[in-house]
């Protein structure tokens, strides 16, 4: 039975109020289409919006709304939605809906940074970019960052029987006690470490399983002064003994312990209780420590750990930094020490130094896309593009910048044919792949996932332009230029000179690049030209103009929180900075690839073409396809997308741009004519993604068929010969 209209004006009031009412602590920014007003907690924004209770008149198969409220239509498509009548009628609206999201951040900074997330040209950022405060943090994350000195009630020693566990004494345990036991030994026939060598004994039993006892530090009551005079005069000889000959086993034993535990992430505790020991309890005097399950009067717990293992440790960070990412960092070292000493591979195989290098460009990436956010979120929308037009691609132009270098000195052809392979993997790999694996790993978690396809519009009109311009000196040549052959016979068996006529079957025939370059050469400038202003006009398009397709209310007045109490990981000098040095790194890491890459195009079972299309092309993007498949799982499909779709837009009309530039300024023969196989791969993928995202939904299957495609072109580049001469 439908209820009174009062009763109904009473819902919808309240309705109205929780959606006008603002939020403490927690800014949300609520975007809208360009028919709506954008509804936002702050006092700027209610000022502008009146909430008046619009009049709800039951009908047989709806309601009618009278009000003159600016969120008329608004409350329309929520009450139609809450009732689920009329869904086919409401569709446009509910698209509308569903492609804008509530935005809610702890600052203006976080705020800025969600904000360019949807912004076009901006690098989409999945980490914060400040520190979160400690008390909000939910209790899993807050086991993760706590200090192992917290007794806590336990039921008994079955409880800590854990996997974990299990694997901590085969992993650790059980070497790391033997150790002790030798030291112990050690100590006891000094006579004078005897004290010492009764910790160690205690340690050496502890270490084997620490879970459920804990150490204390425990204060001896002083009875007489020379007594006391006494005991000091025999722990400083006795700590002699130790600090050289017991000390410095165990530091290097912990310390091994600790490094391994710390690289294998999962076991960070086991790091922490590492770290505890070296650097706490081992340089207290030996009668000041105890070890018992239970707590003790007067004493001060130290070290009490229950679990050897978190699976919620992937999400640790060190300084805004995951730890996978710092973990990766000291490749960066390994490749300079290995690639700049060991000159002539005496030590060092090349296949091992292009690997490393070539592995070290993937925390340094990392780097740069975290000092890219935290500037843009410090910083207004103008100088946030320009840095990221700038340091987007970064990563990418240093190679291929290096590695046309180096194919120009050494007179090798081939490095500009694997840059070309590599621009066009980054193409498939960003239309295809991301979006591909993105759609199946957030279909698994979400049913079905909807964006906004007038949104993405605008990113597949570019995607459109970029492809079209960059392969047109490609097409040009295939219309006007030679094709040269290496021999022609006809059926009866004549040569090309002979006067002959019938078929001609030709063998190695190719375009001729020399006559048809100077041809084109005004063409691929023009294009060069056309592509970044295409860029330019899209920067004004999504974030001045048309910024309502995108945008959401206006960050500063919107993100209302406590400002003063927020703690930038990286301020804008420290990002500046750290940009600068990811920079000059990678550079180097991309000079130790090329140098060693000979051997891998060598090998004579793989195309270079594959080479350049997988390995050369996806190893940088690897921090965004982490950042697009957290946005997936967080059901946020569009910003998924919209990672795939800004990097191919950036190579097209950035990255080829500047390397066409780079090549008029020193001519390195880099010449824009693309094979047939790069050419028609990626019109294809281009296509085929407009396709799937023209219905502004997806799912698992739709990801699957964009990878099934992605690695069937895998393997037509895996197949293909090798490019001429090479």
């Amino acid at each position: 039975q439908l209820p009174r209209r009062t009763e109904w004006n009473k819902f919808f009031g309240a309705s109205l109020d929780r959606m006008c009412a603002p939020q403490q602590n927690v800014p949300t920014l609520l975007s809208s289409p360009s028919s709506l007003h954008s509804l936002c907690p702050t006092t700027k924004c209610m000022s502008a919006h009146t909430c008046e209770y619009p009049v709800i008149t039951p009908l047989k198969y709806g309601f009618k709304i009278s009000a003159s409220s600016p969120l008329e239509h608004s409350v329309s498509v929520l009450l139609l939605l809450n009732l689920g009548v009329g869904h086919h009628a409401c569709e446009e609206s509910w698209e509308e809906i569903q492609s804008k999201r509530t935005i809610r951040a702890e600052n203006e900074v976080e705020a800025n940074k969600l904000v360019n997330n949807y912004r076009f040209g901006f690098r989409k950022w999945k980490s914060h970019v400040t520190a979160r405060p400690f008390e909000v943090r939910s209790d899993v994350v807050k086991e993760l960052y706590s200090e192992l000195n917290v007794v806590k009630p336990h039921t008994g020693p079955g409880q800590f029987i854990t996997l974990g566990n299990i694997l901590y004494v085969f992993l650790f345990g059980w070497w790391v006690s033997l150790t002790y036991l030798l030291v112990s030994i050690l100590m006891f026939v000094t006579i004078a470490g005897v004290p010492y060598g009764k910790l160690c004994y205690k340690l050496c039993c502890y270490f084997l399983w620490p879970f459920g006892s804990t150490i204390h530090e425990v204060r001896l009551e002083i009875v007489t002064l020379v007594s006391f005079s006494l005991l000091q005069i025999e722990r400083r000889f006795s700590t002699y003994v130790w600090l050289l000959l017991g000390y410095p086993l165990l530091v290097v034993i912990h310390g091994l312990a600790c490094f391994i535990s710390w690289i294998l992430v999962f076991t960070i505790p086991v790091s922490k209780m590492n770290a505890q020991t070296l650097g706490v309890i081992l340089l207290l005097p030996p009668e000041d420590v105890a070890i018992s399950t239970t707590s003790l009067r007067a004493s001060r717990p130290l070290l009490c750990c229950y679990h050897a293992a978190n699976w919620y440790y992937y999400k640790y960070t060190v300084d805004g930094i995951n730890v996978f990412a710092v973990n990766l960092l000291p490749l960066v070292i390994i490749a300079l020490i290995i690639g700049y000493i060991d000159r002539e591979n005496v030590y060092i195989s090349s296949d091992a130094k292009f690997a490393v290098a070539i592995g070290s460009i993937i925390p340094l990436s990392y780097y740069i896309g975290m000092g890219i956010a935290s500037m843009s979120a410090q910083s207004n929308f103008a100088v946030g593009a320009v840095v990221n037009a700038t340091f987007g691609s970064i990563t990418e132009l240093t190679f291929y910048i290096t590695a046309l270098l180096r194919g120009h000195r050494a007179g090798n052809p081939c490095l500009q044919e694997v840059v070309k392979a590599a621009l066009t993997g980054t193409l498939l790999g960003c239309i295809l792949f991301i979006p591909g694996i993105c759609m199946i790993i957030g279909g698994l978690k979400h049913s079905e996932q909807r964006f906004s396809s007038r949104c993405t519009g605008v990113s597949s009109a570019l995607l459109f332009i970029s492809v079209g311009g960059v392969f047109a000196p490609t097409l040009f040549s295939k219309a006007y230029g030679n094709l040269v052959c290496d021999a022609c016979t006809n059926s009866t068996g004549g040569n090309s000179t002979s006067n002959s006529s019938g078929p001609f079957i030709c063998h190695n025939c190719h375009y001729d690049l020399v006559s048809i370059h100077e041809e084109q050469r005004p063409l691929v400038y023009t294009v060069s030209a056309l592509l970044p202003a295409a860029y330019i006009i899209g920067l004004i398009f999504t974030l001045k103009t048309h910024s309502h397709i995108y945008d959401l209310c206006d960050v500063s007045s919107c993100a209302v929180a406590d400002h003063h109490g927020t703690v930038v990981h990286w301020s804008r000098l420290k990002s500046l900075v750290i940009l600068i040095i990811a920079t000059v790194l990678t550079s180097a890491c991309a000079d130790l690839a090329t140098e060693h890459i000979q051997p891998i195009l060598s090998q004579p079972n793989i195309s270079q073409y594959f080479i350049g299309v997988t390995l050369l092309a996806m190893v940088a993007e690897i921090p965004e396809i982490v950042n697009g498949i957290q946005f997936a799982l967080q059901n946020n499909i569009s910003l998924s997308l919209e990672v795939g779709s800004c990097i191919a837009v950036q190579v097209c009309m950035l990255q080829i741009p500047i390397l066409v530039l780079f090549n008029a300024i020193y001519d390195v023969g880099f010449v824009l004519l693309f094979s047939d196989l790069h050419l028609w791969t990626s019109i294809f993928s281009v296509i085929l993604v407009n396709y799937i995202f023209m219905d502004g939904k997806s799912d698992y299957f739709q990801g699957t068929a964009l990878v099934v495609v992605y690695l069937i072109l895998l393997a037509l580049y895996y197949f293909a010969p090798s490019p001429e001469g090479c």
